[in-house]
């Protein structure tokens, strides 16, 4: 009867739905009863052993047939939940002491049924878990063709992988998963890397433009030609552009820099002698011009941008400030 609930046919205790062996009396438990019947029997053609003690072995055999399919299966298993990890997924195992009763059962049918649900279950778990990683898979996905990077390729696979797991290929779904979340991360990457670079270099003239420095090109027109090859996918043709900002940036801020530095050294030179501290901040310009003549542009030009924002720039003190004396 629908709602009734589950209980280990041995010993009468109630027992969760996914589990094989009673946790009271290590009875083994049919995985596909919701419950066991009225009279508290066991699942027909489901052997289960005794609470005291184990089942007479008058029927022992010498050898027993079903030990090399067990550890065969086992691994199996072993092998799949070593493989879905990656998918946040945890699937049911036989314990030690089940796999040595299984492989000494003097009846290995029950044991066979105990190994069969086991990999049903995981199977079913397996299944979910595709289910869930297909719609994470399909946004990233959907990030990277905003972008025009072409990922067909990667919705067949997993269109595939989510198949094979559902009519038990498990293990050509978990290869196919593996597969399509390495090419994936790596497409990510270089698009991250692209857009880092790409706000890099518009910082960087930003920060030129801000200091009163040579721009090779106005810092919005080249955010918004970067970003369109950005997302036509021309990766190749975008670092490129990069590249030749940088050196033209680079080569006007060389040139560009002794000037800079002579005009904020007499600015501070003013201040210092209307008695104002300004020790740290001939520090950090001569820090920053450093930076820049030993090839470390974006480092220097950072440096004398947050001097600026701290201290100021010679245009805009037409009075000592007040407030920095020692």
């Amino acid at each position: 009867m629908a709602g009734r609930p589950r209980v280990c046919g041995s010993c009468g205790s109630p027992v969760p739905e996914d589990v094989l062996v009673c946790p009271r009396c290590h009875a083994l438990l049919s995985l596909d009863d919701g419950a066991d019947d009225a009279g508290g029997g066991p699942a027909p053609g489901v052997a289960r052993p005794s609470a005291t003690g184990p089942a007479p072995a008058a029927s022992a055999s010498p050898t027993n047939p079903f030990a090399a399919e067990l550890g065969r299966r086992l691994a199996r298993v072993g092998q799949w939940a070593e493989s879905a990890e990656p998918l946040g997924v945890e699937l049911p195992r036989l314990p030690p002491w089940a796999v040595e009763a299984a492989r000494s059962a003097p009846n290995p049918e029950p044991w066979a049924e105990v190994v069969r649900g086991i990999e049903r279950l995981a199977q079913r778990r397996i299944v979910t878990a595709f289910e869930e990683w297909e719609r994470r898979e399909k946004s990233r996905l959907a990030r990277l063709e905003a972008y025009a990077v072409d990922s067909r390729l990667e919705r067949e696979q997993i269109d595939d992988a989510l198949h094979a797991a559902r009519v038990g290929d498990v293990a050509a779904a978990l290869a196919t998963f593996q597969q399509v979340d390495r090419v994936v991360a790596l497409k990510e990457r270089h698009l991250d890397q692209a857009r880092e670079e790409l706000e890099r270099i518009v910082s960087l003239l930003k920060d030129l433009q801000a200091l009163g420095l040579p721009v090779p090109q106005d810092p919005t027109d080249a955010a918004r030609a970067l970003e369109a090859e950005l997302r036509a996918g021309r990766l190749a043709a975008l670092k490129q552009q990069i590249r030749a900002l940088r050196l033209r940036a680079t080569e006007r801020l060389k040139t560009a820099m002794p000037k800079y530095v002579a005009d904020y050294g007499d600015f501070l030179l003013r201040e210092r002698r209307q008695g104002v501290a300004t020790e740290r901040e001939a520090t950090e310009l001569a820090q920053g011009a450093r930076d820049v003549f030993h090839g470390r542009a974006e480092e220097g030009i950072r440096r004398l941008r947050g001097l600026q924002q701290t201290h100021g720039s010679p245009s805009s003190h037409s009075a000592p400030p007040p407030s920095r004396t020692r």
